[in-house]
């Protein structure tokens, strides 16, 4: 074996080699590891037939291009995720299920200096992927209550105003606020404040949809923006929040308690800014504090009625 092959063999590197017929000619062991199939079961089988998701327009459209220009091409995995399908594996296959790739083309040539073969090499980048996803992630969450934050809430909000306005559906959206939370936290402590943070946001979770983007406003205060629901609808599932909200017991390490929330309802108007209807809905939401707490108020956009 000379230093070639050696290297061939133990880099930590996919290495693979096509001839023009795109059959394959050469199966680095980092191949064979990883994607489970061993290189005397590889080695002279179309690539195609191999892997029939493989060879897509833009797949043949590089080989080809590397083929007549000797040219270096990538396939990156900003564009395409992976190349071959190879299963991830680190611990993060629940949210990458394939290993993440960037791959690099690059042409092959003989003593006469003609492009006899074409070279791909596959690099497995689902670390950095990962990170870089958990880092937009902390962009977005609240790190307590693992809900949205206000800065994403409000990017969402002005989209989906956008959005409603161009289609022309209805939008509503929630303030919700824990009733008395500083009697919680000067009677229990903030650990007991900071668990009933988390428990009503598991139970508010559970409670709007998936398509409904919750999070935590500022403090004991949350936000629920409801895509394409109607005012009314919404006033439904504020009450049916509440009355939830109410009907749970919080235990934090020897202390019971009952925890109860406010909440205010508005729906879009057309002329409605971000400040605009989250203003309304703050109002309503001081309404029901004003009114003795543990209820919802509304406050209907001006050319709605009140249902």
């Amino acid at each position: 074996m000379n230093e070639y092959q050696q290297i061939f063999s133990t880099i930590n590197l996919g290495l693979v080699v096509l001839d023009r017929e795109l059959n394959v000619s050469a199966w680095s062991r980092w191949m064979e590891l990883h994607s489970g199939m061993p290189a005397e079961k590889v080695v002279g089988q179309p690539v195609c037939d191999l892997f029939p998701s493989l060879c897509d327009n833009s797949f043949i459209r590089i080989v080809k291009s590397v083929f007549a220009f000797g040219n270096y091409a990538s396939y990156s995995q900003k564009l395409h995720k992976h190349l071959f399908p190879m299963k991830n594996p680190h611990g993060s296959s629940s949210i990458f299920p394939w290993m993440q790739q960037n791959c690099t083309f690059g042409p092959l040539r003989n003593a006469n200096k003609e492009i006899i073969a074409v070279y791909i090499s596959v690099q497995d980048v689902t670390d950095f992927v990962m990170y870089e996803h958990k880092l937009i992630l902390m962009a977005k969450i609240d790190s307590l209550t693992g809900i949205y934050n206000r800065r994403y809430l409000d990017s969402r909000l002005a989209e989906e105003i956008e959005r409603s306005r161009r289609h022309g559906n209805p939008l509503s959206i929630l303030m919700l606020d824990i009733d008395h939370f500083k009697k919680i936290n000067d009677t229990h402590g903030h650990l007991c404040g900071d668990y009933a943070l988390r428990k009503i946001s598991e139970l508010l979770q559970e409670l709007v949809r998936t398509s409904d983007i919750l999070g935590r406003y500022g403090g004991e205060e949350f936000c629920c923006i409801l895509p394409e629901t109607p005012f009314e609808q919404a006033v439904v599932l504020a009450e049916r929040c509440r009355e939830q909200i109410a009907a749970n017991q919080f235990s934090c390490t020897d202390h019971q308690t009952n925890v109860t929330i406010s909440i205010g309802v508005t729906g879009l108007h057309r002329d409605d800014s971000l400040d605009s209807i989250i203003k309304r809905a703050d109002d309503a939401l001081y309404q029901a504090k004003r009114e003795g707490r543990n209820r919802v108020c509304s406050c209907p956009a001006p050319s709605e009625p009140n249902p």
